[in-house]
């Protein structure tokens, strides 16, 4: 797995969240350092697990300073319900079409399962990418360590 380097800038996109909403990585340059995470598969046991967790200490990843966005691959209507189910009042992305474009900008989308790899980037406020990490299929994120690279990021 490649990923990108820290220290460049960070890809800029544009994604659907979950309501149908554009949402536009650039728009936040300037403002907030911004913690993408790429998930591969909503309603699965890892990434349930993750999201609810970011959930339950959403007051932590947001701040005046600070966002959250959350990757994957599948269509916007099942993020909605995946959103639904959970609670998950944050902007869950989707790379849906044309299919894993920004995670392949990121470097981080499996050819093989046609899903985004379990990465996590801290994106400064000047656009640049201050920290990396990458999970194994199986390995849920520490986020105590995502929230200490975010805050260091601001």
């Amino acid at each position: 797995m490649s990923g990108i380097q820290c220290g460049g800038p960070a890809p800029d996109f544009t994604l659907r969240d979950q309501f149908g909403q554009d949402v536009t990585l650039s728009s936040y340059r300037g403002s907030k350092a911004v913690a993408i995470l790429f998930y591969p598969y909503a309603f699965s046991g890892v990434c349930t697990g993750e999201m609810v967790g970011i959930r339950d200490r959403l007051a932590e990843f947001l701040t005046f300073d600070t966002e959250v966005l959350a990757i994957s691959c599948d269509p916007m209507f099942s993020l909605r319900a995946f959103a639904d189910q959970d609670g998950l009042n944050f902007p869950l992305l989707s790379d849906f079409w044309p299919h894993g474009e920004v995670a392949r900008a990121y470097g981080v989308f499996d050819e093989t399962t046609g899903a985004p790899l379990r990465s996590s980037y801290v994106v400064g406020k000047d656009g640049t990418v201050r920290w990396a990490t990458h999970n194994a299929m199986p390995e849920g994120r520490d986020l105590d360590e995502h929230l200490r690279q975010l805050a260091a990021a601001v």
